[in-house]
């Protein structure tokens, strides 16, 4: 097996970086960082959001591993003292894996003939740089709003307990292959009206948004931004590809959900 890893600077990851790199070299294992079959990240869900996008282009190729030095994340089962135990699943693996929907971006821009593709792990955000957004929204190709307010978010399953749950979108579980279209501070009023409710899209359909007029738009992907010449339309699909988690230890959604904000007791 080829086996990579991914940590964040901290000095207690790189001290378990070490550890596992040393254990992985004592039991033979082959440590391609280019190439690997099983990315091992070793930090927290930013950590891994990073390995994400330094692999896309072999996502389909490769399984991901979340190794946690802080909290429990959505994208880490293990904890740092449990490399040994991690070591000895990678030894017996059998090639199983959970996996979760990812989101297809095509951003066309002004006086380019080509558009640009993006893919994201949890999100893609457009906004204008301090002042209202307007921009026309199509589900499947049919005219549904125009959206006046500070912006969109477009999230995964895996990337709604992230901004859009804050944004108030709904927590979406990562085996439906949907995404989910949560306005953000829009402006309804008597003459202004959008539906002011976050959406779920099936797989098959686009989602076309038309921002109309500036060249201030702010689009971010996951933790990547992009502030670039005038956007002309952006369509948003569920990807034909998907993230793989190797399956020797995979967290019940729900225990990630509930530990993550809410906690194990409760005051009477």
């Amino acid at each position: 097996m080829k086996v990579a890893i991914v940590a964040n600077n901290v000095p207690h990851t790189q001290k378990v970086k070490d550890r596992l790199i040393q254990k992985f070299i004592d039991r033979h294992f082959d440590i391609d960082q280019q190439a690997p079959d099983v990315v091992v990240t070793i930090g927290g869900d930013g950590t891994l959001l990073s390995a994400f996008h330094q692999y896309k282009d072999r996502v389909d190729k490769i399984r991901f591993v979340g190794v946690h030095t802080g909290h429990l994340g959505f994208y880490t089962d293990w904890r740092d003292d449990e490399i040994d135990d991690l070591v000895v699943s990678l030894q017996s693996d059998n090639g199983q894996s959970v996996s979760y929907p990812l989101l297809e971006v095509q951003v066309k821009y002004q006086n380019e003939a080509q558009r640009e593709v993006y893919t994201a792990l949890n999100e893609v955000v457009l906004r204008r740089s301090g002042t209202t957004m307007m921009t026309d929204v199509y589900i499947g190709g049919e005219f549904f709003e125009r959206f006046r307010g500070d912006g969109l978010c477009v999230a995964t399953p895996t990337g709604s307990t992230a901004y859009n749950k804050s944004l108030g979108g709904a927590v979406v579980h990562p085996s439906l292959n949907v995404i989910q279209l949560t306005e953000i501070s829009s402006i309804n009023n008597r003459v202004f009206r959008t539906l002011s409710s976050p959406m779920i899209i099936a797989p098959n359909d686009w989602i076309t948004i038309e921002p109309e007029g500036a060249e201030d738009f702010i689009l971010s992907v996951d933790s990547d931004s992009y502030p670039k010449s005038k956007i002309t339309e952006i369509k948003f699909k569920v990807s034909k590809k998907k993230i793989h988690f190797a399956k020797y230890r995979h967290t019940h959604f729900w225990r990630r959900v509930q530990d993550s904000f809410i906690g194990d007791g409760y005051d009477n």
